[in-house]
């Protein structure tokens, strides 16, 4: 598929949209938002008068079927990620995705299959894999920076906040019908698929989860998470979303050195060797989503191949945290 202009529909134009990613497709070559949708018309109208959108819906089959739109982003919490990918392949338009890409595999093999019989393409919107501070890590480890790669671990806990203390009126992520799971399919989902991307893909997974603080249903702690990928590599996590404190630390240890750099913030990336300490500070671009959605907009208009986040590789990312926490759905 070819097209000599991307011109986009959103559908579900919440905060994600506002800064994130919304402004990157009037900000890209070849690309245009032209039109946006939420369920209240009002919200919808208010979003698109301030971004200067030209058209809003307050429903997606018809942002779907407008024939100038001719890709589709979905930017809705993931329960709603199947129905949606399906109905816009089914009009074959390609598809961006937010992440994680579904509520579980086979909902991310559902979508993988409708978009390849319809010849549309699927990218999901796991944004730091185009990021430079990540490709700087990238580079480090196929430079050979640390050796031989050995193992990484991975130590993510962050506080309760009172949106998700909030019993009467919980939020979608810890919603499991609605988000697959708690937060770590919210958030976890960017730590996992950012080491799929330097490391390689996860082959084995043992996992354990709980809920320990008892705010909401879906699990609130996996311990003890651990992986083996496809290279050989091994890994190990800690999630916790209910401690005292935030914290996010991720090592990629090697046989000459070690790697140091936080998934969410914006710390300099530390290369450790025997030769000592050097530290890479990068900007965090004012729209995250944009270098991701360069690449997107490049496969769209000139099939280049360069989008490096794919339903392939988003679906590995849900079946990863599948094995992880299925001891405690089960």
């Amino acid at each position: 598929m070819k097209l000599d202009k991307v011109r986009w529909g959103i559908i579900g134009c919440g905060d994600v949209t506002e800064v994130k990613s919304g402004p990157a497709f009037q900000k890209i070559n070849n690309s245009e938002l032209v039109a946006v949708m939420r369920r209240t018309g009002e919200l919808a109208k208010d979003y698109a008068t301030r971004h200067h959108v030209p058209k809003w819906y307050d429903n997606a089959e018809m942002l779907i079927n407008d024939p100038y739109v001719n890709a589709i982003y979905i930017a809705t919490p993931p329960g709603s990620h199947m129905e949606y990918t399906l109905k816009a392949a089914k009009a074959g338009k390609p598809v961006y995705v937010e992440k994680p890409m579904a509520r579980n595999y086979a909902e991310c093999q559902e979508m993988i299959y409708a978009c390849e019989k319809a010849g549309v393409p699927l990218f999901v919107a796991y944004y730091r894999r185009a990021q430079v501070r990540f490709l700087k890590i990238k580079e480090l480890l196929e430079n050979g920076a640390i050796g031989e790669i050995r193992f990484v671990t991975t130590t993510q806990y962050r506080k309760n906040t009172e949106e998700t203390k909030n019993a009467h009126e919980l939020s979608w992520r810890v919603q499991p019908e609605i988000a697959g799971g708690g937060l770590f399919f919210d958030l976890a989902s960017h730590t996992l698929d950012i080491l799929d991307f330097l490391l390689g893909p996860i082959t084995s997974v043992q996992g354990f989860a709980s809920n320990q603080a008892g705010y909401y249903s879906a699990e609130d702690m996996v311990v003890s998470g651990t992986y083996l990928f496809e290279s050989g590599v091994h890994g190990i996590g800690k999630w916790c979303f209910s401690a005292f404190e935030d914290e996010d630390i991720n090592e990629i240890v090697g046989s000459k050195g070690k790697i140091t750099f936080s998934t969410f913030g914006n710390e300099p990336v530390k290369l450790t060797t025997k030769q000592g300490i050097e530290e890479w500070n990068f900007e965090r671009p004012e729209h995250v989503h944009q270098p991701l959605v360069e690449t997107i907009v490049a496969d769209l208009t000139t099939n280049s191949g360069k989008c490096p986040s794919t339903g392939l590789t988003g679906a590995r990312t849900n079946w990863v945290m599948g094995e992880m926490v299925k001891n405690y759905y089960r």
